[in-house]
């Protein structure tokens, strides 16, 4: 049985919002001055960033008038941008209570508070009813979900018919040993990768529609090629705002051999765009 609360922990940092607060003052900003998009370093956990999460978003078609759902939303930065960007509400929803508490203070900090509700739960369970959400997405948090029928299940529930959900997230591509640790496990036994035709048949055997799938290998070794020698570690001083606040003191580590393990072809982020029949 998966243990929820390791999981959990793994993520947590216990000091979070206090560490992105001395990181806004050194970019000589305040809560009440701070923006999204200066924020996004630190809050968009995934390859690729806000650009990422904008190419994933923009296949989707989202309306003023929809509600959407961030599955595993982190500290909520993909929230953020939606709600700013479309207009529409949201809900997100993750395992880790740290990060709902820092991302519903940042939500205050920027003004979208009224627009987003970020809530503390497990996506295979969630306290929702039947078809409330027009669209869902999902960014780099099937890696930490060993069942993605039963994830795939449960997102279809919460979905209205014809909905859209969108997913963008690190997927195996050979059965290379990989190696740990990476951002989303320390070792091989938080890590639940699984190939794109896993995920296109849990998807497919619940009643979605697969629409599109685009595999962003490029586009993550294209970006690793103008960060790599960026990336906070010995003789480089971290920035006031990034994602080593989040990875803690292994970023460095972390982050190189997700990068070298796309590179030698073991796995690699990919969208897929399915809709719900």
């Amino acid at each position: 049985m998966i243990n929820l609360d390791s999981i959990a922990r793994d993520y947590t940092q216990g000091n979070l919002l206090n560490a992105i607060l001395a990181g806004v003052e050194k970019i000589g900003k305040t809560p009440e001055t701070v923006t999204s998009d200066d924020l996004s370093p630190v809050d968009e956990f995934h390859v690729g960033g806000r650009l990422a999460t904008r190419l994933l978003l923009d296949q989707m078609i989202i309306s003023t008038d929809d509600r959407v759902l961030d599955v595993g939303c982190g500290i909520g930065g993909a929230s953020r941008f939606t709600a700013q960007a479309f207009g529409c509400q949201v809900i997100g929803v993750d395992l880790t209570a740290e990060f709902i508490e820092v991302g519903n203070a940042l939500c205050r900090w920027v003004g979208l508070d009224s627009r987003i509700h970020l809530l503390q739960g497990n996506v295979l369970a969630l306290d929702c009813p039947n078809d409330t959400f027009d669209k869902a997405f999902m960014i780099h948090v099937g890696m930490n979900i060993i069942d993605k029928t039963a994830l795939a299940t449960e997102i279809g529930r919460v979905l209205k018919p014809g909905a859209i959900f969108g997913i963008y997230d690190i997927m195996r591509t050979s059965d290379t040993k990989l190696d740990f640790p990476v951002p989303w496990a320390t070792t091989a036994e938080g890590s639940f990768l699984a190939s794109l035709e896993s995920y296109k048949n849990a998807l497919t055997q619940v009643g979605f529609e697969i629409v599109n799938e685009r595999n962003r290998r490029d586009f993550a070794l294209e970006l690793y090629g103008r960060i790599k020698n960026t990336v906070p570690g010995k003789g480089r001083e971290s920035p006031p705002l990034g994602l080593h606040l989040i990875m803690g003191a292994e970023a460095q580590i972390k982050i190189r051999n997700m990068f070298e393990n796309i590179e030698q072809g073991c796995i690699a982020p990919i969208e897929l765009i399915a809709q719900k029949r």
